[in-house]
């Protein structure tokens, strides 16, 4: 079993952007008229220093209707054998021109094909209130080589490093 450290606060912030900064993309969770998990791939903008993601969406989208009826979301970061990242947080919308110019990227378009002047393009902050973290203490390739030689010897070899998140 690998080491466990719970981190709250800055050091939660500093992880998660860390984290996904580094991963970029997430399974973006909403929950239906049904209460039921509905996912999609998003790529984040941004992490700012309180430790909010920033995400570019589509007025008419399906998860702009799920926040709207219920803001609760889920976030699910991976990067195979290395990096792992959930987040629970309040999602919201926003319209604000100025914070779109901030974090619109031209490969935005291929969703928006109004671009930057789109105006459907909106703004989705979710605020993390908690979450978990796993990665490895030493990068891919030790982690890979440890998990060959547990699989030939027979003998967990966990090189990973995880712990709850409270923001």
């Amino acid at each position: 079993m690998g080491d466990h450290k719970d981190l709250t606060e800055e050091l939660a912030v500093s992880k998660v952007k860390e984290l996904a900064e580094k991963i970029k993309i997430c399974m973006f969770c909403t929950y239906n008229n049904e209460n039921k998990l509905q996912s999609r791939p998003m790529s984040i903008q941004e992490v700012d220093e309180l430790g909010q993601l920033w995400f570019l969406s589509d007025r008419n989208s399906g998860q702009n209707a799920e926040i709207t009826m219920n803001p609760q979301v889920e976030l699910f970061f991976a990067e195979p054998h290395d990096k792992f990242l959930t987040l629970h947080g309040t999602a919201s919308i926003s319209y604000d021109r100025a914070t779109i110019e901030k974090l619109y990227d031209p490969i935005v378009k291929v969703w928006m094909p109004g671009g930057i002047d789109d105006p459907n393009l909106s703004v989705i902050k979710v605020i993390p209130e908690d979450g978990y973290y796993w990665n490895n203490k030493h990068g891919k390739m030790v982690a890979i080589a440890k998990m060959t030689a547990a699989f030939v010897t027979g003998h967990t070899m966990d090189d990973g490093i995880e712990g709850n998140l409270k923001l």
